[in-house]
Protein backbone atom coordinates (compact mmCIF):
# COMPACT_ATOMS: atom_id res chain seq x y z
CA UNK A 1 0.00 0.00 0.00
CA UNK A 2 2.53 2.80 0.57
CA UNK A 3 4.33 1.59 -2.61
CA UNK A 4 1.04 2.53 -4.44
CA UNK A 5 0.92 5.61 -2.67
CA UNK A 6 4.45 6.97 -3.20
CA UNK A 7 3.36 5.84 -6.76
CA UNK A 8 -0.01 8.21 -6.84
CA UNK A 9 1.73 11.27 -4.59
CA UNK A 10 5.04 11.90 -6.20
CA UNK A 11 4.95 9.85 -9.62
CA UNK A 12 8.01 7.60 -8.61
CA UNK A 13 9.53 5.17 -6.01
CA UNK A 14 7.85 1.99 -7.38
CA UNK A 15 11.07 -0.03 -7.95
CA UNK A 16 12.64 2.23 -5.50
CA UNK A 17 10.99 0.56 -2.34
CA UNK A 18 9.87 -2.62 -3.84
CA UNK A 19 13.10 -4.08 -3.85
CA UNK A 20 14.40 -3.48 -0.26
CA UNK A 21 10.31 -4.38 1.04
CA UNK A 22 10.93 -7.44 -0.62
CA UNK A 23 14.33 -8.38 0.21
CA UNK A 24 14.32 -6.97 3.78
CA UNK A 25 10.62 -7.24 4.98
CA UNK A 26 9.26 -10.37 2.84
CA UNK A 27 12.46 -11.89 3.11
CA UNK A 28 12.80 -12.86 -0.37
CA UNK A 29 16.42 -13.51 -2.15
CA UNK A 30 17.40 -10.52 -4.09
CA UNK A 31 17.64 -12.15 -7.51
CA UNK A 32 13.91 -13.36 -6.97
CA UNK A 33 12.86 -10.13 -5.30
CA UNK A 34 14.00 -8.10 -8.92
CA UNK A 35 11.82 -10.46 -11.26
CA UNK A 36 8.68 -9.68 -8.91
CA UNK A 37 10.07 -6.28 -8.73
CA UNK A 38 9.59 -6.24 -12.87
CA UNK A 39 6.26 -7.69 -12.71
CA UNK A 40 5.00 -5.51 -10.09
CA UNK A 41 6.46 -2.20 -12.34
CA UNK A 42 5.05 -2.86 -15.00
CA UNK A 43 2.06 -3.53 -13.64
CA UNK A 44 1.67 -0.41 -12.20
CA UNK A 45 3.23 1.17 -14.89
CA UNK A 46 0.65 0.64 -17.09
CA UNK A 47 -2.48 1.33 -14.61
CA UNK A 48 -0.69 4.97 -14.57
CA UNK A 49 -0.12 5.51 -18.21
CA UNK A 50 -3.99 4.99 -18.96
CA UNK A 51 -4.57 8.57 -18.25
CA UNK A 52 -1.97 9.61 -20.54
CA UNK A 53 -3.13 7.58 -23.25
CA UNK A 54 -6.32 9.08 -23.12
CA UNK A 55 -5.33 12.61 -23.29
CA UNK A 56 -2.95 11.48 -26.14
CA UNK A 57 -0.06 11.91 -24.19
CA UNK A 58 2.35 9.17 -25.86
CA UNK A 59 4.15 8.53 -28.64
CA UNK A 60 3.37 5.07 -30.19
CA UNK A 61 6.48 5.75 -32.63
CA UNK A 62 9.18 6.83 -29.95
CA UNK A 63 7.84 3.85 -27.44
CA UNK A 64 8.45 1.47 -30.48
CA UNK A 65 12.20 2.44 -31.36
CA UNK A 66 13.17 3.20 -27.72
CA UNK A 67 10.91 0.32 -26.68
CA UNK A 68 12.04 -2.96 -28.91
CA UNK A 69 15.81 -2.51 -27.84
CA UNK A 70 14.70 -2.19 -24.20
CA UNK A 71 12.63 -5.29 -24.80
CA UNK A 72 15.61 -7.44 -26.39
CA UNK A 73 18.14 -5.96 -23.60
CA UNK A 74 15.80 -6.70 -20.52
CA UNK A 75 14.73 -10.26 -21.38
CA UNK A 76 18.35 -11.36 -22.93
CA UNK A 77 19.41 -10.34 -18.84
CA UNK A 78 16.84 -11.74 -17.20
CA UNK A 79 16.73 -15.04 -19.47
CA UNK A 80 20.64 -15.38 -19.49
CA UNK A 81 22.86 -12.96 -18.11
CA UNK A 82 21.16 -13.10 -14.55
CA UNK A 83 21.50 -17.07 -14.00
CA UNK A 84 24.73 -16.87 -16.00
CA UNK A 85 26.22 -14.92 -13.05
CA UNK A 86 27.78 -17.35 -10.11
CA UNK A 87 26.54 -17.34 -6.94
CA UNK A 88 30.06 -16.36 -5.45
CA UNK A 89 31.96 -14.31 -7.37
CA UNK A 90 34.88 -13.10 -5.23
CA UNK A 91 36.39 -12.15 -1.93
CA UNK A 92 37.72 -9.14 -0.60
CA UNK A 93 39.42 -9.22 2.60
CA UNK A 94 36.69 -10.52 4.85
CA UNK A 95 33.53 -9.67 2.66
CA UNK A 96 32.91 -12.18 0.32
CA UNK A 97 30.85 -11.02 -2.83
CA UNK A 98 27.62 -13.03 -4.03
CA UNK A 99 25.34 -12.76 -6.80
CA UNK A 100 23.00 -11.42 -4.19
CA UNK A 101 25.44 -8.75 -2.73
CA UNK A 102 26.05 -7.62 -6.22
CA UNK A 103 22.46 -7.36 -7.32
CA UNK A 104 21.88 -4.65 -4.22
CA UNK A 105 24.74 -2.67 -4.28
CA UNK A 106 24.06 -2.15 -7.65
CA UNK A 107 20.51 -1.25 -6.87
CA UNK A 108 21.67 0.69 -4.00
CA UNK A 109 23.58 2.65 -6.59
CA UNK A 110 20.58 3.20 -7.95
CA UNK A 111 18.81 4.88 -5.13
CA UNK A 112 21.44 7.14 -4.47
CA UNK A 113 21.51 8.37 -8.01
CA UNK A 114 17.87 8.68 -8.15
CA UNK A 115 17.77 10.30 -4.66
CA UNK A 116 20.10 13.09 -5.92
CA UNK A 117 17.67 14.01 -8.15
CA UNK A 118 14.80 14.06 -6.12
CA UNK A 119 16.31 16.33 -3.75
CA UNK A 120 17.54 19.06 -6.07
CA UNK A 121 16.37 21.93 -6.33
CA UNK A 122 14.70 23.32 -9.22
CA UNK A 123 16.39 26.04 -11.27
CA UNK A 124 13.32 27.30 -12.85
CA UNK A 125 9.84 27.35 -12.45
CA UNK A 126 9.13 24.36 -14.80
CA UNK A 127 8.84 20.80 -14.18
CA UNK A 128 12.45 19.47 -14.62
CA UNK A 129 13.59 16.41 -16.21
CA UNK A 130 14.03 14.09 -13.47
CA UNK A 131 10.89 15.52 -11.68
CA UNK A 132 8.75 12.39 -12.97
CA UNK A 133 10.01 8.84 -12.39
CA UNK A 134 8.64 5.51 -14.03
CA UNK A 135 4.85 4.52 -12.67
CA UNK A 136 2.56 7.21 -12.37
CA UNK A 137 2.53 11.36 -12.09
CA UNK A 138 -0.50 12.67 -11.33
CA UNK A 139 0.20 15.97 -9.86
CA UNK A 140 2.04 16.89 -12.96
CA UNK A 141 -0.76 16.04 -15.06
CA UNK A 142 -3.23 17.49 -13.11
CA UNK A 143 -1.07 21.01 -13.42
CA UNK A 144 -0.91 20.90 -16.80
CA UNK A 145 -4.34 19.37 -18.09
CA UNK A 146 -6.03 22.50 -18.38
CA UNK A 147 -3.35 23.81 -20.73
CA UNK A 148 -1.92 20.65 -22.44
CA UNK A 149 -3.06 20.50 -25.92
CA UNK A 150 -3.71 16.67 -26.93
CA UNK A 151 -1.40 15.36 -29.50
CA UNK A 152 1.59 17.69 -29.38
CA UNK A 153 3.61 17.60 -32.54
CA UNK A 154 6.60 15.39 -31.98
CA UNK A 155 10.04 16.57 -34.09
CA UNK A 156 12.66 15.01 -35.60
CA UNK A 157 14.94 12.70 -33.33
CA UNK A 158 18.36 11.01 -32.50
CA UNK A 159 17.73 7.11 -33.92
CA UNK A 160 20.71 6.18 -32.99
CA UNK A 161 20.57 8.19 -29.73
CA UNK A 162 17.12 6.66 -28.84
CA UNK A 163 18.57 3.22 -29.74
CA UNK A 164 21.63 2.65 -27.30
CA UNK A 165 19.79 4.86 -24.49
CA UNK A 166 16.72 2.11 -25.11
CA UNK A 167 20.09 -0.73 -24.90
CA UNK A 168 21.04 0.57 -21.45
CA UNK A 169 18.43 1.22 -19.49
CA UNK A 170 17.25 -2.04 -20.71
CA UNK A 171 20.07 -3.88 -19.58
CA UNK A 172 19.90 -1.86 -16.35
CA UNK A 173 16.21 -2.61 -15.88
CA UNK A 174 17.00 -6.58 -15.99
CA UNK A 175 19.78 -6.49 -13.65
CA UNK A 176 18.42 -4.64 -11.20
CA UNK A 177 14.31 -4.79 -11.74
CA UNK A 178 14.12 -0.76 -11.65
CA UNK A 179 12.04 0.56 -14.19
CA UNK A 180 14.49 3.74 -14.86
CA UNK A 181 12.28 6.23 -15.60
CA UNK A 182 14.50 8.93 -14.63
CA UNK A 183 16.74 7.55 -16.84
CA UNK A 184 14.23 7.29 -19.67
CA UNK A 185 12.42 11.07 -19.45
CA UNK A 186 15.80 12.63 -19.95
CA UNK A 187 16.40 10.80 -22.60
CA UNK A 188 13.23 10.84 -24.84
CA UNK A 189 13.17 14.58 -24.32
CA UNK A 190 16.87 14.45 -25.37
CA UNK A 191 16.91 12.33 -28.20
CA UNK A 192 13.56 11.98 -29.38
CA UNK A 193 12.80 15.89 -29.25
CA UNK A 194 9.68 15.42 -27.03
CA UNK A 195 7.53 17.66 -25.31
CA UNK A 196 7.91 16.80 -21.43
CA UNK A 197 4.28 16.08 -21.22
CA UNK A 198 4.43 13.37 -24.21
CA UNK A 199 7.77 11.82 -22.95
CA UNK A 200 5.86 11.12 -19.25
CA UNK A 201 3.54 9.64 -20.89
CA UNK A 202 5.62 7.64 -23.24
CA UNK A 203 7.62 6.47 -20.45
CA UNK A 204 5.26 5.20 -18.64
CA UNK A 205 4.02 2.64 -21.17
CA UNK A 206 7.74 1.64 -22.51
CA UNK A 207 8.75 0.53 -18.68
CA UNK A 208 5.44 -0.90 -18.61
CA UNK A 209 6.33 -3.35 -21.87
CA UNK A 210 9.56 -4.16 -21.04
CA UNK A 211 9.15 -4.62 -17.19
CA UNK A 212 6.77 -7.05 -17.98
CA UNK A 213 8.68 -8.22 -20.88
CA UNK A 214 11.79 -9.08 -19.12
CA UNK A 215 9.67 -10.61 -16.13
CA UNK A 216 8.94 -13.27 -18.99
CA UNK A 217 13.10 -14.35 -18.84
CA UNK A 218 12.57 -15.22 -15.02
CA UNK A 219 9.64 -17.26 -15.11
CA UNK A 220 11.68 -19.85 -17.41
CA UNK A 221 14.17 -19.92 -14.87
CA UNK A 222 12.47 -19.35 -11.53
CA UNK A 223 9.04 -21.15 -9.94
CA UNK A 224 6.73 -17.96 -9.03
CA UNK A 225 4.53 -17.39 -6.33
CA UNK A 226 1.11 -16.04 -8.55
CA UNK A 227 -0.65 -15.75 -5.28
CA UNK A 228 1.66 -13.73 -3.38
CA UNK A 229 2.43 -11.46 -6.63
CA UNK A 230 -1.03 -11.31 -7.23
CA UNK A 231 -1.74 -10.18 -4.11
CA UNK A 232 0.90 -7.86 -3.55
CA UNK A 233 0.70 -5.97 -6.90
CA UNK A 234 -3.74 -5.35 -6.63
CA UNK A 235 -2.43 -3.91 -2.85
CA UNK A 236 -0.13 -1.82 -4.51
CA UNK A 237 -2.46 -0.45 -7.33
CA UNK A 238 -5.31 0.10 -5.16
CA UNK A 239 -2.43 2.32 -3.29
CA UNK A 240 -1.95 4.11 -6.38
CA UNK A 241 -5.29 5.32 -6.96
CA UNK A 242 -5.76 6.31 -3.17
CA UNK A 243 -2.23 8.42 -3.78
CA UNK A 244 -3.46 9.85 -7.30
CA UNK A 245 -6.47 11.47 -5.30
CA UNK A 246 -4.26 12.66 -2.33
CA UNK A 247 -2.23 14.27 -4.72
CA UNK A 248 -4.73 16.74 -5.77
CA UNK A 249 -4.58 17.78 -1.95
CA UNK A 250 -0.72 17.54 -1.16
CA UNK A 251 2.51 19.63 -2.39
CA UNK A 252 3.89 16.89 -5.04
CA UNK A 253 7.32 19.01 -5.05
CA UNK A 254 7.51 18.90 -0.89
CA UNK A 255 6.67 15.27 -1.11
CA UNK A 256 9.30 14.43 -3.61
CA UNK A 257 12.14 16.22 -1.45
CA UNK A 258 11.46 14.49 1.70
CA UNK A 259 11.23 10.75 -0.31
CA UNK A 260 14.39 11.79 -1.76
CA UNK A 261 16.04 11.97 1.23
CA UNK A 262 14.33 8.70 2.58
CA UNK A 263 15.38 7.04 -0.57
CA UNK A 264 19.32 8.18 -0.39
CA UNK A 265 19.37 6.63 3.44
CA UNK A 266 17.73 4.02 2.18
CA UNK A 267 20.75 3.42 -0.17
CA UNK A 268 23.39 4.31 2.62
CA UNK A 269 21.54 1.80 4.70
CA UNK A 270 21.84 -0.75 1.96
CA UNK A 271 25.40 -0.77 0.90
CA UNK A 272 26.53 -0.37 4.99
CA UNK A 273 24.56 -3.46 5.76
CA UNK A 274 25.49 -5.56 2.26
CA UNK A 275 29.13 -4.62 3.01
CA UNK A 276 29.43 -4.99 6.57
CA UNK A 277 26.96 -7.06 8.30
CA UNK A 278 25.87 -9.41 5.23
Amino acid sequence: MLIGLSLGLIGGGGSILTVPVLVYLIGLSPVISTAYSLFIVGLTSLVGSYKFYQKGLVSIKTAVVFGLPSLVAVFLTRRYLIPAIPEDLFTVGDLAVTKGVLLMLLFAGLMVFASISMIRKKKTPTKPLDAVDENTAPALLEEQETTAPVGLPEQKFNYAGVLAEGLVVGTLTGLVGAGGGFLIIPALVLFSKLDMKLAVGTSLLIIAVKSLFGFIGDVYNYEIDWVFLGIFSTISISGIFLGTFLSTKIHADKLKTSFGWFVLLMGIYIIIKEIFFA
